[in-house]
């Protein structure tokens, strides 16, 4: 946190991180292997589509 220079772009790099985090943060303890897998893909090719748009 000591590397941004102001407190806006800290704000912003938090508001992203979380809405990243909250995409890709599934709780592989509580899914099977295969579930956890599906769920990755999906977020995966969203993130992708998301990204090229």
């Amino acid at each position: 946190m000591l590397r941004f220079r102001r407190m806006r772009s800290l704000q912003k790099f938090a508001a992203v991180h979380a809405s990243v985090l909250n995409h890709f943060n599934q709780e592989r303890s509580l899914s099977s292997r295969r579930h956890f897998k599906i769920s990755r893909a999906a977020a995966l090719a969203e993130w992708r589509a998301l990204c090229t748009a």
